[in-house]
């Protein structure tokens, strides 16, 4: 298959997958209503729901059956923190709606250094985002379909390459695609609790979970009391402020919703706030009612379980019994909470892409991750994203016990320094205001943001000190190695744009050219190269080959002679058959020679139609290329010639005159 044609077919592929590019002034047809901006942002906060729950009665287990008394006031903790957090990010999209989200609050209120922590911190807890949803999507299928259970870890990697590929489509056809599941999601939950609930509290059904009847006894056997339990609820807190993750995408997402941006913005948060608020509530109230047990070492901890038990989900041990005698509806609950829970990646592939192509603007990334693709994706921060997140889950054995404890870090850094950055940024606001209505709507938002503050803190403080040992260590090296990085690479783009900026520099023309004719053998390639270096209008030029073989440089030597070539031939000795030293060293004597000259070093090269030919021809030009272009006042061309393979020459004519062909002197 030729290269054209390989090109085509990768193309019309890409075409398939991706879709046809989008025109950059079509960008604001990509804009989203909130009804579609709910699912595409909000997704992640509201699907953390189905397993923030579970992990609060995943910790406090480790103290026994007595510990369970604690779910409803730390399920209440949560709630309290998700509407202060929800609360202060409504201030946010207001003052700061050009999506930069906290890196820019940081950034502008705090310094670059603050900013670039909260960009680090952000860019990995988007990437644990991804691992952890798509995770938690493989454990909820395998609580239904025992063959997903056993295959967890190519069917978590298989879904991100497939949501990857949606993200690439576009976002507003990833929104529409997302708002049916999304909404399905809500419309189960809705009724998982609500029908649940009804069924125990009014109709008074006594409805049990599979794994009520099993006795939970602590880790280890010995019940915990005083400051170990209290260290126990801290860190079933910490686990269950997993739910706040994906509050911060809407802030860095403002600029895809429609006009008024900041309005829209700040309603789709509320709404956020009363359903994740109400779900967290509702599933762990029904989940006392209905005596859900969760244990950390099923195995060990769980007496009167059969032999092989295999642990469910929360949602399947109360959907079971919720919609018993309806096993179409437990499946649907099941499978609508798998889909969301990998959709939920979905605010990740949102919000990585964005947030990274700000920091590449500002020169902490690569510039090709600032880039749109062809359907105005930021086609690049969604591939790496992509990449990350097979590699955690492929290293953690997509366990949700086990990434859990590197979540959340990040996101809470971002908080904390975000609502730090708005407390000045409201400061600075009233050492300028002067109205007093505009006065106190400053103040007002500035005790928000500082309660808010205050509160993130804090969380940060027990999630640092219960989790970091249990695996927070890594995502804090994580972080560290990111802002080390991003600081040299700004430190780097600085340095070149300095260095191209100078001022002081005078151009400076070269006094004469200089062409030399790379030659192998006397063939057509040779002779249009030759042709080419003429038509330049050198003030000089030669030919130049290296001697590696004796008797073919000696035909070579008779055969310009016969042809009558006016253009001199030099042969380099090269006593250890080697090529591109041999060459290096004349360009550079010619450099020597002539400081102010420019030489132009003319190499004829293969134009292959096919991918093996390519490893048979051109390999000794390349690497010759590489080794020029780090020589001061040296230029290099190539010359292509299409062989008969490549489709160029193939459609070429052969009584076609070719441009620039050499003429010998029986032609003139």
């Amino acid at each position: 298959m030729s290269v054209s044609r390989i090109s085509k077919v990768s193309v019309g592929t890409k075409r398939l997958l991706v879709g046809r590019p989008s025109r950059s002034d079509t960008i604001g047809a990509t804009s989203l209503r909130k009804r579609i901006a709910l699912p595409v942002f909000a997704s992640d906060a509201l699907s953390s729901v189905a397993y923030a729950p579970q992990e609060i009665f995943l910790v406090l287990s480790i103290a026994g059956v007595s510990a369970l008394t604690f779910t409803p006031w730390v399920g209440l903790a949560v709630a309290a923190v998700l509407v202060v957090v929800i609360a202060c990010y409504r201030q946010n999209v207001r003052a700061y709606p050009s999506g930069g989200g906290d890196y820019e609050v940081a950034t502008v209120n705090l310094g670059p250094r603050a900013g670039l922590a909260v960009g680090a911190a952000l860019l990995f807890d988007y990437v644990l985002t991804v691992a952890v949803s798509i995770s938690a999507a493989a454990a909820t299928i395998g609580s239904a379909i025992p063959f997903v259970q056993s295959r967890e870890i190519p069917f978590a990697v298989l879904a991100i390459i497939l949501l990857a590929a949606l993200n690439l489509r576009g976002l507003r056809e990833t929104g529409a695609m997302f708002a049916v599941p999304v909404y399905a999601f809500l419309a189960s939950m809705t009724a998982l609790i609500v029908w649940g609930l009804f069924q125990v509290e009014i109709l008074g059904r006594d409805l049990r979970a599979e794994s009520a009847g099993f006795e939970m006894v602590p880790v280890d056997g010995a019940e915990l009391a005083g400051l170990a339990l209290a260290f126990v609820v801290a860190k079933s807190f910490a686990s269950g402020c997993a739910a706040l993750t994906g509050i911060e995408a809407i802030h860095n997402g403002v600029p895809a919703f429609r006009k008024p941006r900041a309005r829209n913005a700040a309603v789709t948060l509320a709404v956020l706030g009363v359903l994740a608020v109400s779900f967290l509530l509702g599933l762990i109230a029904l989940a006392g009612r209905l005596g859900v047990r969760i244990a950390e070492q099923p195995a060990a901890q769980l007496i009167g379980a059969p032999e092989g038990y295999r642990q469910k989900t929360m949602i399947a041990q109360l959907a079971r019994p919720v919609f018993e005698g309806l096993p179409l509806a437990f499946y649907a609950v099941i499978i609508i909470t798998a889909l969301i829970l990998a959709l939920a990646a979905n605010t990740a592939f949102n919000g990585f892409p964005v947030l990274a192509s700000v920091l590449a603007r500002d020169k902490y990334l690569p510039r090709q991750l600032a880039t749109r693709g062809d359907r105005l994706a930021f086609s690049n921060g969604i591939v790496v994203l992509a990449i990350a997140a097979v590699v955690l889950v492929v290293a953690f054995d997509a366990q949700v016990s086990l990434l859990i404890q590197l979540y959340i870090v990040g996101v809470f850094v971002a908080f904390t320094l975000g609502q730090l950055g708005m407390v000045r940024h409201w400061t600075r606001r009233l050492d300028h205001e002067r109205v007093p209505s505009v006065r106190r709507r400053i103040h007002r938002s500035r005790a928000i943001n500082a309660v808010g503050f205050l509160v993130t803190a804090g969380v940060l403080v027990i999630v640092m000190a219960t989790k970091f040992l249990s695996g927070a260590y890594i995502a804090v090296l994580a972080m560290l190695g990111a802002f080390g990085i991003m600081r040299l690479i700004h430190r780097h783009y600085v340095a070149v744009a300095r260095e191209l900026d100078d001022s002081s520099w005078e151009v400076v023309l070269p006094s004469r050219t200089h062409c030399v004719v790379l030659v192998s053998k006397l063939h057509l390639p040779t002779l249009r190269a030759l042709a080419y270096a003429r038509a330049a209008r050198p003030d000089s030029i030669e030919a130049l080959t290296v001697n590696i073989d004796t008797a073919e440089t000696r035909a070579l030597v008779r055969e310009w002679d016969r042809r009558g070539i006016s253009v001199p031939l030099k042969v380099v000795e090269s006593p250890y058959r080697e090529i591109n030293r041999p060459v290096v060293d004349y360009v550079k004597r010619l450099r020597d020679q002539a400081p102010r000259d420019v030489v132009t070093v003319y190499i004829p090269e293969y134009v292959v139609g096919h991918w093996w030919e390519q490893i048979l021809h051109n390999q000794s030009a390349l690497r010759l290329k590489t080794r020029l272009l780090y020589e001061r006042g040296v230029m290099v061309t190539s010359v292509p010639w299409q062989l008969s393979s490549s489709d160029g020459r193939a459609e070429q004519a052969r009584d076609e005159p070719i441009v620039g062909r050499w003429r010998g002197p029986e032609e003139r």
